[in-house]
């Protein structure tokens, strides 16, 4: 008897969560059966729209692609052509100034030390003649007060 009271209890029990299982699925079924046919018409309207933006942006990554390998074609052969615009520049300046300073050299050795030379001689032939014309100034000490000494003017 105790066991039939258990299992008839039990059967009461089960059918009453039964029905109220059933009326929650009713419930589900009822709220969710539009929302789900609603998501079916947007995925059936969208879809296609969804594979057009995916095929526009795979068009669009691989020309924006191309175009960064062209621009970075471009930048890298500037950038070769700027350095050798830059050693051309630097073999030039090179070649200026050596030249600068062999024509320097040469007008040093063609014009400066003649013009020295000769000077020289000037002074000794204009101190030989004061002496022999003028050697009366000399014992009195004063031919020398306003001319500067010959080794300094050839220092400077």
């Amino acid at each position: 008897m105790l066991q039939a009271g258990i299992l008839l209890a039990m059967y009461l029990a089960m059918r009453n969560s039964a029905s109220r299982v059933e009326a929650i699925a009713a419930d589900v079924k009822a709220k969710m059966l539009p929302t789900l046919e609603q998501t079916q018409v947007f995925l059936t309207e969208i879809g296609p729209k969804l594979h057009v933006i995916a095929d526009n942006l795979q068009d669009s990554t691989t020309l924006l692609r191309d175009q960064v390998l062209r621009v970075d074609a471009t930048v890298k052969d500037a950038m070769d052509r700027g350095r050798l615009q830059i050693i051309r520049a630097d073999e030039l300046v090179t070649r200026t100034l050596d030249r600068v300073e062999e024509t320097s050299d040469m007008v040093h050795q063609t014009v400066i030390s003649p013009v020295r030379r000769l000077s020289g001689l000037v002074q000794g032939l204009t101190v030989g003649l004061e002496f022999l014309f003028g050697g009366r100034g000399r014992r009195n000490g004063n031919s020398r007060e306003g001319r500067p000494v010959p080794q300094d003017e050839m220092f400077i």
